[in-house]
């Protein structure tokens, strides 16, 4: 079993390298696991505190919950994974989904590397770089189109929260990454040359 995480700021492209990885190992059965579906649930907040929380500080996630199911999956074993809402900012109380072992674990999310007992379990650690201007307007189209969210509530919120706390938590965890994509999703060649390296690790595993 081979663990991968892969961190980044807010729309910078990490979904697309997940896609792209997953894609290109033919025949190795690969599951993913969003750091989003372990948000702290916040359905006790009024609709106001819900709008002032900090969803891009490392306090908002269960980590936890976290490293505990991730190690229950390198042991094998079958997990419940959160359903989480952005949209009412709770988690589901009686909806969970059921993730099996795989040969490859891809943990995915903005804010991975800052915790240590995560890092601790990964075995290929990756940073998805791009450039400011790009990640806001992708943030942008995907918070609008997919989250319900209007546009001055997205610019507000990357400006208040966004924006300080990849400067302050997911920038500089970067340091940890074993490998930095430049250019985000679109890098073929950074893209290739890491599944290379994965199946390479997973020969060696194996």
């Amino acid at each position: 079993m081979l663990v991968i995480g892969i961190a980044g700021g807010s729309g910078s492209g990490k979904t697309t390298v997940v896609k792209a990885i997953t894609e290109k190992l033919h025949g190795k059965s690969v599951v993913v696991i969003p750091q989003d579906a372990y948000y702290k649930d916040c359905s006790d907040l009024s609709d106001e505190e819900k709008r002032a929380n900090n969803f891009d500080h490392p306090d908002a996630i269960d980590w936890g919950l976290l490293c505990q199911q991730l190690s229950e999956l390198k042991k094998g074993k079958t997990i419940q994974q959160p359903v989480y809402s952005y949209i009412s900012c709770s988690r589901s109380k009686t909806e969970t989904v059921t993730v099996e072992p795989a040969e490859v674990i891809i943990i995915e999310g903005i804010l991975i590397f800052t915790c240590k007992p995560l890092r601790e379990q990964m075995d290929v650690k990756i940073f998805v770089d791009a450039d400011d201007d790009d990640r806001l307007m992708r943030v942008m189209a995907r918070d609008i189109s997919e989250r319900g969210k209007d546009v001055h509530w997205v610019i507000e919120r990357y400006s208040r929260t966004v924006k300080p706390m990849y400067l302050q938590f997911i920038e500089p965890s970067k340091r940890y990454a074993d490998i930095i994509i430049p250019q985000g999703g679109h890098n073929k060649v950074a893209i290739d040359v890491i599944t290379a390296t994965v199946e390479k690790s997973l020969h060696e595993k194996f």
